[in-house]
């Protein structure tokens, strides 16, 4: 559902509760075009994952408004701290009076508690939050893709990994939802860019979030993919440890 015609925000449910919100950037602004994808878990305790970049904030709170009342958001989660990840982290919590940020225990010491509004609700690795139906768990990676305090999040009622820049798609058109392959378009990306960190623990990090298996991964930039996601991590592990 298209939420803004002027700069085609969408908004798609792409799991049972879990919808994907994404803004296209075109070519002329971004080289290739990009896009800046947030996602929206409705429940009793409804949970942002991503805010996107402050500028984009307009467009993403009108996109969560065709779904529900953006007040009601109760945490405002993310992988690490980045533009795209908090930068409107903020906003959000002066809007949404009961939110709280929700980020690894790393990232609450070494950044969100300084610089939000109100402490975060820092996960344990392993650690689970119940939202009501959904249950979401908190898996520390740091530095994969990149930052000492990253971690990813899994949904265990949809089989969901939030798996944020680690399968990064180029361009600004994308389907909601694919099953194509999305490893050869991201390893294009980290090739041109190479932004992932060079941690000796990549592979083993890849096998700790492949043994989630999950079923969507939600990525926050091009597609989200469904399909055997433990297979697609351990792929992306081989090649990061110099497989082909």
């Amino acid at each position: 559902m298209e939420t803004n015609k002027q700069s085609g925000t969408t908004i798609n449910e792409i799991a049972d509760g879990i919808y994907r919100i994404s803004t296209p950037v075109p070519p002329e602004t971004i080289p290739g075009g990009f896009t800046f994808n947030q996602f929206l878990i409705v429940d009793e305790s409804p949970l942002l994952y991503h805010t996107g970049p402050r500028k984009m904030l307009p467009l993403v709170q009108e996109a969560i408004s065709a779904i529900i009342p953006v007040n009601s958001l109760r945490y405002i989660g993310f992988s690490h701290y980045e533009a795209d990840e908090c930068g409107s982290l903020n906003n959000f919590l002066e809007v949404a009076p009961n939110a709280e940020p929700l980020c690894s225990q790393i990232a609450k010491m070494v950044s969100i508690d300084d610089i939000a509004i109100r402490p975060a609700h820092a996960l344990a690795d392993g650690e689970e939050l119940s939202l009501g139906t959904h249950v979401v768990r908190w898996i520390d990676t740091p530095h994969f893709p990149h930052a000492w305090e990253c971690g990813h999040l899994f949904e265990r009622m949809t089989k969901t990994l939030f798996c944020g820049d680690l399968f990064t798609q180029g361009g600004h058109q994308h389907e909601p939802l694919t099953t194509n392959d999305i490893l050869e378009p991201s390893e294009q990306m980290r090739g041109a860019l190479d932004y992932f960190s060079q941690t000796k623990l990549a592979h083993e990090l890849a096998e700790k979030l492949a043994i989630t298996a999950p079923l969507v991964l939600a990525c926050m930039h091009g597609a989200s993919w469904k399909g055997d996601g433990a297979t697609l991590l351990r792929q992306l592990g081989g090649r990061l440890a110099g497989g082909v």
